[in-house]
Formats: structure tokens, C-alpha cells, sequence
């Protein structure tokens, strides 16, 4: 009987006999197929393990630099350019506001020479006659030019520029009348006297009101500038570690590269920095100082008009004007204050509000008169346009409350003009400074990068 030996375990199998590694009829089983998930953990774990190299990290670190200098850059122009929107919409809407005022305080000339003028009876003075048409035509065509420089305000002007012309029709009916000694002539003044200050002032008062609001808000946005300052300690935290950390990885003191764009963004950074604080500083300057002045000495100018309109009528209703007079001691008041106030501020030189003290005083003078009876000494002082008379006061007054005026405007209009140049300036060297920076960062880490291929 014969016996089947089996090989020993471990002994290869005998020659010329196949090794059957499968029941017959079947092939080799195939691999089971990877899953998605398998793969992304697979590429996970790949990712992972190249970061922790060196030449991984590098790139951590350049992507970082590159990015916080871009950052910088960026931001830097950004808060210049809000400034920069900011002073330009300051300088329109001043000049607005300015404009506006302008209106009023023209409309409030050619009503106080109109009732001074209606005194003298008869053929008013040339001087006079001139004085209102003057202001009459410049009030006009500062409404056209306003009206289409700001459409916020043009509905607004448009209708102050129709009542206008009403105005105009009714002091031609009272000037008509009054040639004639017909005491109507008065009620055509009132009539005119009561459309302007019931519709068309404070149609115009609201509409500086407004002006000044926008004008608050524009120099308010101009804001300090110290976060760029901040943003750029933050890129320059981040370029001085990579640095470090560089140092101990590689051995070297220091990296050329990283060095010159930590000094682009220290140097420049704090120049743009100081460049844009001093917008905000000069921002506020100007709220504090010129332009403070312009609106100061403006309302004061208007409202001494108004008062010297309300003189007139106080001598036009013969005894029963005592509510002009009121008006008149209000409104002398209300702008002796705010000259008053302007020159402890120092903005203003105080010689308007010394002329504007000579009038007040002046018209004290012919109070006396009426109050005692001299009616037609009252009137004759009132007319008059000889050296110390109460005219002339006003004159001197006038003339140098309007130099206030233009100066402080042009010196508003200047010193926003020139903070608007200098943000611009240390926007686009921030702008700079950060593409500059980026670049020489990835110049230095991309130099240790190649060392890895």
C-alpha cells in the first residue's frame, strides 16, 4: 500500500508539480477598490507631512509675508482715500453752505437799503437804488448757479428764486407809491418785508442749516489714522518673527530680503501714518478756525442787515414800531455775541464787532430822536451817509465783516485743499510701500526655498 508523503513545512514544493493556490475553476481575487474618503486622508495626511518639512513651512511663512504686506498696503490706501472723499466733500459743501449764506445775507442787503431807502420819500438816493439792485442780481444768479451745483438744495432754491421775483414786483409797487406820497406804498413794503422773512429766510436759514449738518459730517470722517499705524506694527510683528524664526531654521542672522521690506514698512508706515493723522488734526483745525469765522462773521452779517432793515420800519410806522425795535435789539445781540465769541476764539480780529458797536451805539442816537418826539431828525439821521453818522457806521461795519468773510473762506477752502493733497500723497506711498514690501519678502524666502530643490 502506498503512502502519500507530505513536504516537510517550509521545504518548497516538489519539481514539476504545480502549486494549486486556488479552488479550480476560479482566478485571483482582485484588490477592493480605495474610496473617496481614503483618498482625501490620504492627500490629508501627504499635505501634513510636507508642511511639517522645512521647505513646507517656508512657504507657510512667504504666503504669510507676501499677504500682511499686501494687507498693509492696501489698507493704507483705503484710509487715505476715505479721507481724501471725505475733505472733497467738505470743501463742496462748504462752499455751499457759503453760497446759501451768501443768498440770505444779499436778499437781507436789498431789503434794509430798500426800507432805508422808502424814508427819504419821494426819488430815493442813487447810492441806495444801487445798493439794492446789486443784491438783487447777485442773489439771482447765486440761486441759478447754487440750484444746479447741489441737487439736495435745488427744489428749495427754485422756490426762494420765484418768491424772488415776487418781492422784487411788490418793493417796485411800494417805490411807485411812495414817489407819489401815497401812504399804500407802505403796505406794499410790508407785504414784500413779510413774504421774505416768513418764507424766503427760513427756506434759506434751513437750507445753511442743512448744509452745515453735511459739512459736521464730512470733517467727522476725516478720522485719525493711528489703526494704520497699527496695521502696520502687525505686518512688521509678522515680518521680524519670520525672520526669527528663519534665523533658528537656517542658521543665519538675518535674511536680506526680509530685512529691507521690515525697513519699507517701519519707515513708511510711520510716515503715512503721521501724514494721515495730520489730515485729521487739520480737519479739525479748519472746523475750529476758518471755517468757524466764515460762519460766524456770515450770520453775523445777515443779521445786522436784518436789524438795519428793522430800524427803518421802525421810523416807517411813526410810533407804533416798538416790535422792530425788539427785533432790533435781538438780533444786534444775537450777532455782537457770535463776533464776540469768534474773536475770544481767535479766529476772528474783533474789528467787525467794534464797527458793528459804533452802529449799535449810533442808533441809539436816533431812538433818542423819535423817542422825544423829533421824528423827521430821526429819519434825517437814519438817511444820512456823512462821516459819523449811523450809515456810515454800517458801512464800515459791512465792509469789514465781508473781508471776514472771503478770507475765511478762502482760507478753508485752502486748508482742506492741501490736507486732501497730503492724504493722497501717503495713500499711494502706503500702497507702495506695501507691493515693495511684498515682493522683497518673497525675494528673501524664496531664495532659502530654492536651497530645498
Amino acid at each position: 500500500m502506498s503512502q502519500t508523503l507530505t513536504p516537510p513545512p517550509g521545504s518548497a514544493p516538489a519539481t514539476g508539480r504545480a502549486v494549486q493556490t486556488s479552488p479550480p475553476g476560479q482566478g485571483a481575487q482582485a484588490p477592493a477598490p480605495v474610496t473617496q474618503a481614503e483618498e482625501r486622508a490620504a492627500r490629508r495626511a501627504g499635505v501634513r507631512s510636507a508642511l511639517r518639512r522645512s521647505p513646507g513651512q517656508l512657504r507657510i511663512a512667504l504666503a504669510l509675508c507676501v499677504l500682511a504686506s499686501v494687507v498693509f498696503g492696501a489698507l493704507g490706501f483705503q484710509a487715505a482715500r476715505v479721507q481724501g472723499e471725505a475733505l472733497d466733500a467738505a470743501r463742496a459743501d462748504t462752499s455751499q453752505l457759503v453760497g446759501v449764506q451768501d443768498v440770505r445775507n444779499d436778499l437781507v442787503v436789498a431789503d434794509a437799503a430798500a426800507t432805508n431807502a422808502f424814508l427819504v420819500g419821494g426819488l430815493e438816493p442813487a447810492e441806495q437804488r444801487e445798493r439794492y439792485d446789486d443784491a438783487i442780481a447777485r442773489a439771482t444768479s447765486r440761486l441759478a448757479t447754487l440750484a444746479g451745483s447741489n441737487s439736495a438744495d435745488a427744489a428749495e432754491l427754485g422756490d426762494v428764486a420765484s418768491q424772488v421775483a415776487v418781492y422784487t414786483g411788490l418793493i417796485e409797487q411800494a417805490r411807485a407809491n411812495n414817489r407819489q406820497g401815497f401812504p399804500v406804498g407802505s403796505a406794499y413794503l410790508d407785504q414784500a418785508s413779510t413774504l421774505l422773512r416768513d418764507e424766503m429766510l427760513p427756506t434759506l436759514t434751513s437750507l445753511v442749516d442743512d448744509n452745515a449738518d453735511r459739512v459736521a459730517s464730512d470733517l467727522s470722517a476725516v478720522r485719525n489714522a493711528l489703526w494704520i499705524l497699527a496695521a502696520g506694527l502687525l505686518c512688521l510683528a509678522l515680518l521680524i518673527g519670520a525672520q526669527v524664526w528663519l534665523a533658528k531654521r537656517t542658521h543665519r542672522v538675518l535674511n536680506v530680503g526680509l530685512l529691507a521690506a521690515s525697513a519699507v514698512v517701519l519707515v513708511v508706515g510711520v510716515v503715512g501714518a503721521v501724514l494721515l493723522s495730520q489730515t485729521s488734526s487739520a480737519a479739525r483745525a479748519v472746523r475750529d478756525g476758518p471755517y468757524a469765522a466764515t460762519l460766524a462773521a456770515s450770520t453775523a452779517y445777515s443779521e445786522a442787515n436784518d436789524a438795519k432793515a428793522m430800524e427803518s420800519f421802525t421810523l416807517i410806522k411813526r410810533g407804533s414800531g416798538q416790535a422792530y425795535e425788539e427785533s432790533f435789539v435781538e438780533l444786534t445781540a444775537d450777532a455782537t455775541q457770535r463776533l464776540d465769541a469768534a474773536g475770544a476764539a481767535g479766529v476772528l480780529d474783533g474789528t467787525a464787532a467794534g464797527h458793528l458797536g459804533d452802529w449799535v451805539t449810533q442808533h441809539a442816537a436816533i431812538r433818542a430822536l423819535d423817542d422825544g418826539g423829533d421824528w423827521d431828525g430821526a429819519v434825517a439821521l437814519a438817511t444820512s451817509t456823512a462821516d459819523g453818522s449811523p450809515n456810515a457806521a454800517f458801512s464800515a461795519f459791512s465792509k469789514a465783516v465781508t473781508q471776514d468773510i472771503t478770507d475765511n473762506i478762502e482760507a478753508t477752502q485752502f486748508d482742506l485743499s492741501s490736507a486732501g493733497s497730503r492724504s493722497a500723497l501717503a495713500g499711494w506711498a502706503l500702497l507702495a510701500a506695501g507691493l515693495v514690501s511684498a515682493v522683497l519678502a518673497w525675494r528673501g524666502l524664496n531664495a532659502r526655498l530654492e536651497e530645498y530643490r
